[in-house]
């Protein structure tokens, strides 16, 4: 199996490489890691300019030998791809994993949208530098090389399921990018953000008229929150049920994914 590893959004650290690609020989030795040159250029915060990036993300969709394509890292900058490569996405595209999180929900979101591949939300290959990151890694390559279900999300239920950072949720709110999500369970998470900041965005979320029809929301980690001043003075929990109540859709508890470790697979719609 042959697996195109490219950095969407912000620039690689090169680092990262020898570690996941060593993992990846001793662990799958049936997996071919093609790392495209393009994951180590820079040009300022991105992985190269908008037009190298994307083009390195089509030289590996649009390449029939390719099997998967698992993401380097996050960051931003996914979205600026969007209206360049999604009209130039050949056959070849739509028979092949894409698995990523983060800023790569972008991707997800408009490749889901238009049912091109399989896209899902899970580790990418720079994890390997946390901490017990080669079996964070393992869930990525278990699932995409060996169809691992160990590494998927552990409450999946067989209803179709999406999963999306909660900023990258809003900002695909009102775009042609977001996918109909109508009897999804939509599992959400957060990083970095004051408690004040993950209210504004529940908010959008229960908001929007393209969020119409969810089976219900999950919620998974919410990590390095900065601090709230004065202090936020409400439970996570609580703040979660409020949203979902005021919009209508069951909050079905919590959910394994985020900016940890312990991020697992959750594969978009029905699989």
């Amino acid at each position: 199996m042959r697996i195109g590893v490219m950095a969407p959004a912000s620039r690689g650290n090169r680092d990262a490489e020898a570690p996941f690609m060593a993992f990846a020989a001793i662990a799958y030795p049936e997996v071919e890691l093609v790392v495209h040159p393009q994951c180590w250029a820079t040009e300022g915060h991105f992985a190269g300019s908008d037009a190298v990036r994307a083009a390195a993300f089509l030289e590996l969709a649009n390449d029939a030998s390719i099997d998967a394509i698992w993401f380097l890292r996050g960051g931003y900058g996914s979205n600026r791809m969007l209206p360049t490569i999604m009209p130039r996405l050949g056959p070849a595209a739509a028979h092949k994993a894409y698995l990523g999180y983060s800023d790569c929900g972008f991707l997800l979101g408009a490749l889901y949208a238009r049912r091109i591949g399989r896209p899902a939300h899970g580790p990418m290959a720079s994890d390997i530098r946390r901490q017990g990151g080669d079996q964070t890694v393992a869930r990525a390559l278990g699932w995409l090389a060996r169809g691992d279900r160990q590494g998927l999300e552990p409450g999946l239920d067989g209803r179709p399921a999406a999963a999306f950072n909660l900023s990258i949720l809003g900002a695909l709110i009102g775009t042609p990018w977001l996918p109909d999500l109508a009897d999804h369970i939509l599992l959400i998470e957060e990083v970095s953000e004051p408690m004040y900041n993950v209210d504004r965005l529940l908010f959008h979320m229960a908001h929007a008229s393209q969020l119409k029809g969810l089976a219900g929301i999950r919620l998974g980690a919410v990590t390095d929150v900065k601090p709230n001043d004065p202090p936020w003075g409400e439970e996570l929990e609580a703040m979660i049920a409020r949203w979902c109540g005021e919009m209508g859709v069951p909050y079905r508890g919590r959910a394994q994914i985020g900016h940890t470790q312990t991020n697992t697979v959750v594969p978009f719609g029905l699989f």
